[in-house]
């Protein structure tokens, strides 16, 4: 069975991750979207407000996990036998730190390998950090997250 991860903090999740996840799931019988858990970042989103965009994003596609996860990816990955570490690039920059972690990886497990897949060209100026930064500031986010998202969002109070 193919299974592959694309891991990322997703606070919050964005088109541009909506975008790679599907194309993803066309690829893999069977895709975890994991939620890091890293303790140095200070995330907008709670770790179960999170799992509920995502969940209510992918409601449709059987192929797709929500999990979260703590350590290394390299050793959930080992652990729960995934073969592919799915990764979004919009720009030069994703690449350059990426293709590290990439390499860092592929010296961790050799078995296990990244696949690139590029932004939709309408995503590439989309980011959790544009997001959070619009919801701190009173915009409009809908150009930037899933739809099924807005009627959560439009809830919330977001502190500057």
């Amino acid at each position: 069975m193919s299974v592959a991860i694309y891991p990322g903090s997703f606070d919050p999740i964005t088109k541009g991750h909506q975008s790679i996840a599907l194309r993803a799931a066309g690829m893999f019988e069977c895709l975890f979207i994991a939620i890091g858990e890293n303790t140095d970042k200070r995330c907008m989103f709670s770790l179960e407000q999170r799992i509920l965009f995502i969940e209510k994003t992918f409601a449709e596609v059987k192929n797709i996990q929500v999990v979260s996860y703590k350590g290394l990816t390299i050793d959930f990955c080992m652990e729960h036998h995934i073969n592919y570490i799915v990764r979004g690039l919009r720009s030069g920059i994703d690449w350059h730190t990426e293709s590290s972690m990439a390499n860092a990886n592929k010296l961790l497990a050799p078995s296990i390998e990244t696949i690139f897949l590029l932004t939709d060209s309408q995503c590439v100026g989309v980011s959790s950090s544009v997001v959070r930064d619009i919801l701190k500031n009173g915009g409009d986010v809908s150009a930037f997250v899933p739809a099924t998202l807005l009627p959560i969002l439009k809830q919330e109070q977001y502190e500057l």
